[in-house]
């Protein structure tokens, strides 16, 4: 490795750690801010608040910009050597644009690796203890709004509630239906269901059975049953946040549990599985565009770069968002949906290498 790839790289990560340490400190603040009502009424100690919560924060923080901050590292150290003339000064040594691209790619190939494990590992694990703090001193995410649930519990085992209150640990108009070769051989429909957590089941109230065998059919009603089923409480309720507590073999899981219960939102955890491995990915197109635009020094220095960076930044951004609604809403699959914005700006980022002064 040549003394200008160690140059470029310390330069590059240098830039990056810098900023984000300025950012997270300046972050921090204004969070503190924020919840320091929060933390005062619920007495929340001072360890919890700096161990379980804040020090869980850092790697959040530094995955959802890391983005972000690579490109704005990118643009401003490089527009700092292109008016410092060095850039002109290492293309008139005899190397190409191309080969000075390559400590560029080395950084942004371990700024995405670091984003991917972030995602997919590390902050799935310190999101448990900063989600618990958030329960119980700042907010309960936990929520279920649905009406009218159907879900299958089992292969050929499905449900229905009209409706399921999470407090009270009740549901209304419940039903169950059990089909073997695509035959209904069993239905269960009752007036209410309760869980009774200290046996740990359900009691069904004014019921009645039908079990179907060939020709042959068998009716019972009852007033109350006491029975065991394939769900329990806490498959009703909705954890807004449980994807980020979730590293990728438990997401995965989470998805193929969902797929065999028709969940309708299998398709928001199935693109929160595609971003964590497309998302990564921008990195290096963010990086290969930084460059490509702050290369040519120009009048006005580092504003204009700077300026222009942004902007295509925050257009990434925007179009990372507006094709996930599609997913989520639309009927555009997660796949597709996810890495169109890298497709899309691969091509702009190609486009602005070509033209770009060598």
């Amino acid at each position: 490795m040549r003394t200008i790839d160690k140059y470029i790289i310390k330069k590059f990560l240098g830039t990056f750690f810098f900023t984000l340490v300025l950012l997270i400190f300046i972050v921090i603040v204004f969070d503190i801010s924020e919840k320091i009502d929060d933390f005062l009424r619920h007495d929340a100690p001072l360890n919890e608040i700096i161990f379980n919560y804040y020090l869980n924060f850092v790697p959040y923080f530094i995955n959802l910009f890391s983005y972000l901050l690579t490109f704005i590292a990118v643009i401003f150290f490089t527009s700092r050597m292109a008016s410092d003339s060095e850039i002109v000064a290492i293309l008139s040594s005899g190397i190409s644009f191309k080969r000075m691209l390559f400590p560029y790619f080395i950084s942004a190939f371990v700024l995405g690796l670091l984003s991917f494990l972030l995602a997919n590992f590390i902050i799935p694990y310190t999101n448990r203890s900063m989600f618990a703090f958030e329960k119980k001193y700042i907010n309960d995410p936990r929520e279920f709004n649905d009406q009218n649930v159907h879900r299958q519990i089992s292969p050929g085992t499905f449900i229905y509630l009209e409706n399921y209150n999470i407090h009270t640990r009740s549901g209304w108009k419940f039903a169950l239906e059990k089909f073997e070769n695509k035959k209904l051989v069993y239905k269960l429909k009752a007036e209410r269901i309760q869980w009774d957590s200290v046996r740990q089941h359900w009691e069904i109230f004014n019921y009645y059975t039908r079990l179907l065998d060939g020709m042959k059919e068998s009716i019972r009603k009852g007033a109350k049953l006491d029975t065991v089923l394939s769900f329990r409480p806490a498959d009703f309720t909705e954890d807004i946040e449980e994807v980020k507590t979730m590293n990728y073999f438990k997401l995965q899981e989470h998805i193929k549990l969902k797929e065999l219960r028709g969940d309708s939102d299998l398709i928001k955890y199935k693109v929160k599985k595609y971003e964590r491995i497309a998302f990564p990915f921008a990195t290096i197109i963010l990086t290969l565009i930084g460059v490509s635009v702050s290369s040519r020094k120009v009048r006005g220095g580092i504003g204009f770069h700077l300026g222009l960076g942004l902007a295509l930044t925050f257009m990434y951004i925007l179009f990372m968002q507006i094709f996930t609604v599609f997913a989520t809403f639309g009927d555009l699959p997660p796949l597709l949906a996810v890495w169109v914005p890298n497709m899309i700006f691969g091509l702009i980022a190609f486009f602005l290498y070509r033209i770009a002064p060598k």
